[in-house]
Parts: C-alpha cells; structure tokens; sequence
C-alpha cells in the first residue's frame, strides 16, 4: 500500500469542486450502522454515546444516502396535508416550494428530464421499474408467430428483467424456447459483452426479434453498454429496443432523446437517493407516445396504441369530468394509470434538488470517473497476497464502467470478508456467490473514502483467507 495515499486522498478531496456536495447528505455514523434501534437524542439534541465518525458507506448502487433536504420537503407535504386536507390538490401554499399534489408528477418530470436527456414531455414519474418494463412490454410488445416474436436480453439480467420477458412471452401463449434469446459472451469468463457480442447476436434473429431489452448498466459487473451505438443498430434493424436504467440513472450521462432511444425504464432509489422503493420513471421517445385522435372521436380507431389506460393518464383538462371515454394527455405523461404517490415524489424531488445544486451530471461524472480511478489506483497498490484473493471483473476502461467496481473473491470468502468490514464500519453489498460491489457515489462520497475501504478490505480479506 502506497504510503502516501491518505495524503493524495486528501488533496484531492481538497481540489473537489463538488466536496460541499457532501453536506447535502446525512453520512451514517459507525455507531448507526452498528446499532439496533433508532438513533435516541437527549435534551441536549446530542446523539447518544457510539462511535460518531462517519461510516464509509459506498452502497450507492444498492440504496443512495438519504438528502438532509428530504425531511424538510417531507414535513412540508405532511403540513400540507394537515392543514390542507383535500385542498392540497389544487391549492398552491405561499410559503411552500411544493407543487399542487395535482402537478406533483409534472414537476417531477420537469426535474427527471435532465437527469435522461429527454424533453419534459418524455419522462413520466410513476409506478416501479419492473411495473413500467411490464406497461412498456405491453404497449410495445405486440409478436406475431409467424414473423416478429422473440425478445432479445442478456443472459445475467438482473431477475426481474428476466421474470418480465418470461411472463410477458407467457402471456402471449409463446414459449421462451423459442421466442426468448439471451445474449452471453464467447470470450469473456466474466460475461462481459462487448457491442460485437451484442450487434452479432441481434444480426442472428433480426428477422423474427420484436423488442430487445438490456441494462444500460449490467448490475453485477458494473459493465456501461454503448446504449447510442447499439440504439441505431437494433433500428438499422428494425427492431423496437427498451433500456433497463436502474444503475445508470442518476450515475452517468444519459441522453435518451438525441440518441433516438424507443423507451426505457429505471428505479430512482440507488443513484438518485430517492429512498426505498420510491417511485419509478419512464422515458417514452415522443414519436412513440403520440395521440391522433380527439377527445370527441367516436369508433375503434383509439389513435393511441395498445397501451393500458388509467385515469391519471387523461388529459388533465377532462381527468376530473369523471367521464368514461379515456384520452390520453400527450407524450408520456399519457401512459400513467393510478395516481401517483405525492409522498414518494416530494421525496424523490428533493433529491433531484441536489442533481441541480451540483450543476447537473457533467460534473458529477467528471468527479465519478476520478473517484473510480482512485479506487482501482488504491485497490492495485495492495500486497500482492492480498491481490491473489480477488480480482476486478469491472471494465477497466473508463468509458464503459460507472461508480461502480465489482470485486469477485476466491470460494468462501464473501460472508467474513462482508461481515468484518461492517464491524470496521465499511458498507458495501453482496452477490451471491463472491462478489462484493464497491461503488463511490460521487455526490457523497469521497477520495478518503476510497482510503478508507481498501485499509479495511485488505486485514479482512487476509484474516477470512486464514479462517479468522
């Protein structure tokens, strides 16, 4: 281990032009993560005894850090609803940054769409990603037999990607043997697939392929696909292509508009710190959410696809005429169902807020690419018999990774290796059966932080290939 590392650690974190970021976040204590119940205070508004120097959580990819902000927003919508009741709909508040619960969703669009680089139109807040990879499927996925039937994913999708094609292939009474092919590397042990895997394997079954789904970011590997370059491939093709967003939201530069992408769908609890199991969203390309026809058009024709309808989906301007006749309001916004829940988009908005105080993506992922870099500098300088015990299954080109490095340990070590790092403060997750995902989450965390993981990983590592 280098010996100047702490020191390079702490110039960098000096030069950091996002490092005030940080105080945006509220960093768990190593006597939080250790702890069994809530956190008590005194009457002094002192936390109670416990070690209180910052964990080194770098978690980001599982769970984003909880916005000191999000409680401020949160309480002023319990407030508003405590005083308001029913009126906090419509009603706008004075003195409360808040949307109407009617607009909730359009802000927060108007603050998602940056984040994907689409236009406003294009992004719905709503639902949970393997709910809308379902709403897209059933909008877009439409096989035919004896032509276009199969769906095209990778062999290692994250389970629900996989459970989605499963279902919807069911559903249409096909059988995956036939109408479900899966992308897997010829040359990788790590499965990672290169454009060439990908291009070939669409070039294949062109002919009878209806929808390809893949991650913009694979969860395990950490692996960034080329979504623009394999976007017009899949179009040169014909072929209708949804991007699984999860781990690449909110963690590298998306434009989703100017690279022509059909549609894709992503979580907002991991990157972009929106809290367990918040809401989801939804990019639509425009030219595939259009409404021909007119509320007043009578027939079968509906001019708006095959998509499910629900009244949060109308036009706002006859949503609450209680009529029965759907019509859909324009551009993505049209393939929402239920209304959506206000308090999981105060929540996420607030989060969003933060994305706006860094200056938006480009900085966020300049500061990335270094952090990464200074991870897998700090990783490489470790004892050689350290090294022996793991390896790096991420790309090692910088372009084709995000915050994220996954660690695949020798047989037997992932459960002490975890479980001594969490004694030591270190939160990090786990892949079944030996891997560990190590992500430094660039608003929050820091070059020490880095330091601070490998000083730990390496005593555990030794200590668990020795039985300790």
């Amino acid at each position: 281990m280098p010996l100047n590392l702490a020191a390079q650690a702490a110039a960098l974190d000096e030069e950091d032009e996002l490092r005030h970021i940080r105080n945006e976040f509220r960093i768990p204590t190593k006597a939080d993560i250790k702890r069994n119940t809530l956190a008590q205070q005194d009457s002094d508004k002192s936390l109670t005894t416990g070690d209180a120097s910052s964990c080194t959580y770098l978690c980001g990819n599982s769970l984003g850090l909880q916005p000191k902000r999000t409680a401020t927003r949160i309480k002023q919508y319990l407030d508003t609803w405590g005083t308001q009741g029913v009126q906090g709909h419509f009603k706008p508040l004075d003195d409360s940054p808040l949307p109407t619960w009617l607009d909730a969703d359009a802000r927060g669009a108007q603050l998602m769409a940056p984040i994907v680089g689409a236009d406003e139109s294009e992004v719905a807040v709503m639902q949970t990603l393997t709910a809308n990879l379902h709403l897209l499927m059933t909008a877009f996925y439409h096989p035919d037999p004896k032509g276009r039937h199969k769906i095209i994913l990778e062999s290692k999708a994250f389970p629900s990607d996989h459970f989605t094609v499963l279902s919807q292939i069911y559903h249409h009474g096909l059988s995956p043997e036939t109408s479900m092919v899966q992308i897997e590397s010829p040359f990788s042990e790590d499965n990672i697939l290169s454009t060439y895997d990908i291009e070939s394997l669409i070039s294949q079954h062109a002919e009878d392929t209806a929808i390809i789904l893949l991650p913009g970011i694979q969860y395990y590997t950490g692996q960034l696909l080329d979504i623009p370059t394999i976007t017009s491939f899949a179009h040169k093709h014909g072929i209708f292509i949804i991007w699984d967003l999860a781990h690449a939201v909110g963690n590298v530069p998306l434009h989703l508009h100017d690279w022509d992408v059909d549609a894709a769908a992503w979580c907002t609890y991991k990157y972009l710190n929106g809290g367990p199991g918040c809401i989801g969203g939804m990019f639509i390309n425009s030219r595939n959410s259009l409404v021909t026809s007119t509320i007043t058009d009578e027939g079968p024709e509906r001019g708006y696809g095959k998509r499910l309808s629900g009244w949060w989906g109308n036009d706002k301007a006859t949503r609450f005429t209680m009529e029965t006749k759907f019509h859909p309001v324009k551009g993505a916004a049209g393939f929402q169902l239920s209304n959506p829940s206000i308090l999981d988009i105060t929540s996420l908005s607030a989060s969003l807020e933060v994305f706006e105080l860094a200056g938006g993506l480009a900085p966020v992922r300049e500061k990335s690419r270094k952090l990464t870099a200074f991870l897998e500098y700090c990783l490489e300088g470790m004892s050689d018999k350290a090294k022996e015990l793991f390896r790096v299954i991420t790309p090692s080109d910088a372009d084709q990774r995000g915050a994220q490095l996954s660690l695949l340990l020798s047989d037997g070590l992932l459960g002490p290796v975890m479980k001594n790092l969490e004694e030591r403060g270190v939160v990090v997750d786990e892949r079944q059966p030996n891997v560990i995902r190590v992500a430094p989450a660039p608003l929050y965390n820091s070059f020490a932080d880095c330091v601070a993981f490998v000083e730990a990983f390496e005593p555990v590592l030794l200590a668990a290939q020795k039985g300790e």
